[in-house]
């Protein structure tokens, strides 16, 4: 049976601590606490703020209303596209900058641009440039004759360019985590697979893929979280049009709480958003633990 030692001045720690994690779960629980309960009452805004004991109402709607099931399924094609395209590009161009010899940081520095620029400004950067009067993409689709319609107004294109816009500013970061994982892959095992005459096929999907695992991981968990409640490009650029082709559940959450001001039923979507993230995030730690379990 094994004792735990207490460790010198872990009390002192503990006292010093307890302030901030007071003010940490007051900041977390209390607004989590209202949100559940105003998920079952019925909020009026009319003189005032006021809640009204509603039961299960918000959420057998919810779970009744086939607008916020088509946007659950536009959120999962949303997410899928934008996260597999992110975690692929990502990873070869990862490869393609841990390969250069000369001009490393410079590469890197130009690939990362894309990622110091708010999400408002890239959405407003997409709307410009697809616009159907002046935009130089849209010009440049109606010249090479892949598309000559209003992209932002067309149903297909229109998902097609948010995800693309997705795709175009967070690759860099899943390429910045995997570049990290790349530089602590064993060399010796490089050098001992290059004495033996291994392909760098080989060598990638033997020796470097399965060392950056965890990090591969480690990216999907912070893009999946990311991808699942984003917001700003779609709402700058579509704002869930035309036809709702592009509503995922953030947007259409939006107008259900600001549009339309029904705050109960937009506290059981948002609550229902945070138990799929929560989902999501405790199946990649279990991944995650699990691979670091393995020997």
């Amino acid at each position: 049976m094994t004792t735990r030692v207490k460790r010198p001045g872990q009390g002192f720690e503990l006292a010093m601590m307890t302030p901030a994690l007071i003010l940490l779960a007051a900041i977390s629980l209390v607004p989590l606490g209202t949100m559940i309960y105003m998920s079952l009452s019925k909020v009026s805004l009319i003189g005032g703020l006021s809640l009204s004991f509603a039961g299960l109402a918000n959420w057998t709607r919810l779970f009744t209303d086939p607008d916020i099931g088509a946007s659950w399924l536009r959120t999962v094609v949303y997410f899928v596209a934008t996260v597999g395209l992110e975690m692929v590009l990502g990873t070869l161009i990862a490869l393609l900058v841990h390969s250069l010899i000369r001009g490393r940081n410079l590469v890197l520095s130009l690939v990362l641009i894309p990622m110091f620029i708010a999400p408002i400004i890239v959405g407003l950067l997409g709307r410009f440039l697809f616009d159907p009067s002046f935009g130089l993409y849209s010009w440049l689709l109606a010249s090479t004759g892949l598309y000559e319609g209003n992209v932002m107004g067309s149903v297909g294109p229109a998902m097609y360019t948010v995800i693309g816009l997705d795709v175009w500013e967070w690759t860099p970061l899943v390429a910045l985590i995997v570049l990290a994982g790349l530089t602590a892959v064993p060399t010796d095992i490089l050098e001992a697979a290059d004495v033996d005459g291994a392909s760098y096929r080989h060598k990638l999907w033997h020796i470097v893929l399965p060392a950056i695992t965890p990090i591969l991981l480690v990216a999907l968990l912070i893009r999946s979280m990311d991808a699942l409640r984003f917001f700003a490009i779609i709402f700058i650029t579509t704002n869930g049009g035309p036809a709702d082709s592009t509503k995922t559940v953030p947007i259409r959450l939006y107008d259900i709480a600001f549009r339309f001001f029904d705050l109960g039923y937009a506290s059981a979507v948002g609550l229902t958003m945070l138990a799929v993230s929560i989902i999501i995030a405790t199946v990649f730690v279990r991944v995650l633990e699990r691979r670091e379990a393995t020997p």
